[in-house]
């Protein structure tokens, strides 16, 4: 009984809860991301919000600009340069579609087939990038010039009689030609289409093609049910990085183009450098771009993936 009437220990004091401890470099990721960031600021961000203003100004150069909220600027360039604007976006698919017919060979080539020749391949694809821009579309009008070899194989074969019937060239002759404009975005964007897709066939891995051999595939079966599938990202990320910049080129169409041959961004360097009517020329800058984001919108939500190298 003594010990039923005993009573109880008292009870131990709470231990007070650790606390977690302080993580250190918590800011470091945002401070890395800063520069970027103001760059983008500086020169992204505040030069689009400046030719967004540009664009509904009304006045001129001697006189000054001033916002005015003038849209119509918006409708009076479209209604004036819409020619132009459907020649960039043809010039600037017919150009994809050509580096993606040659460069989906040349990346497969080199991604499984290449062997010890791989590094050597992949030298003379970004070659082009050792010399400018400018130089490699002045080399075109060498190569396409009237009389030279290019020009009479092609007449020889009668290529130009098919090009000229489509309204590609004129006059058994390349030059200042859609063809030639089309030639010159082709040569010069091409390694932008044959990066991405190398990037994404490398990474399939080689025991789904021996799978397939396994299931007594064809080899065209393999490549339909596959590798074209799973190379799908290089497609959509080289195609894109060949049509947006192709799409905007007046370098390739002043220099082996005419003025049937201009494209939209002609109309923006000329209306900026020449004419000096900035509304316009911001106006149809962001045509372009709102155009453009348009397209590679649905172009990714049609292609079915959003996986992009």
């Amino acid at each position: 009984m003594a010990t039923l009437t005993e009573a109880p220990p008292p009870l131990a004091p709470p231990v007070p809860e650790a606390k977690p401890p302080r993580r250190r470099g918590r800011w470091t990721p945002y401070l890395l991301l800063l520069p970027g960031l103001l760059w983008l600021v500086v020169f992204f961000a505040l030069p689009v919000i400046y030719q967004a203003s540009t664009s509904v100004q009304t006045g001129s150069l001697e006189e000054g600009y001033k916002v005015t909220w003038h849209f119509a600027t918006y409708w009076d360039a479209l209604s004036e340069y819409w020619p132009q604007f459907v020649r960039s976006v043809l010039y600037a698919a017919s150009a994809t579609v050509l580096c993606l017919l040659l460069g989906y060979p040349l990346a497969y080539l080199i991604a499984f087939r290449a062997g010890r020749w791989r590094n050597l391949i992949m030298i003379l694809v970004i070659a082009p990038f050792f010399t400018s821009f400018l130089i490699r579309t002045l080399a075109w009008k060498t190569i396409l010039a009237d009389g030279g070899p290019v020009v009479g194989a092609l007449d020889a074969l009668h290529v130009l009689d098919v090009t000229a019937f489509l309204g590609w060239t004129a006059d058994d002759r390349v030059l200042a030609t859609p063809l030639a404009v089309v030639c010159g975005l082709t040569y010069n964007f091409l390694p932008f289409m044959i990066l991405p897709l190398y990037t994404s066939l490398e990474r399939i891995d080689p025991r789904l093609h021996e799978a397939a051999n396994d299931l007594y595939a064809k080899p065209s079966t393999t490549f339909r049910k596959v590798t074209f599938p799973l190379s799908m990202p290089g497609v959509v990320s080289g195609t894109l990085l060949t049509f947006i910049p192709a799409s905007g080129d007046y370098i390739n169409a002043d220099l082996l183009g005419s003025t049937d041959t201009r494209m939209v961004g002609n109309v923006i360097q000329s209306q900026f450098l020449r004419i000096l009517d900035y509304p316009t020329a911001a106006a149809l800058s962001f045509i372009l771009m709102a155009a453009i984001l348009a397209v590679v919108t649905v172009y990714i939500r049609k292609s079915g993936t959003e996986d992009l190298v």
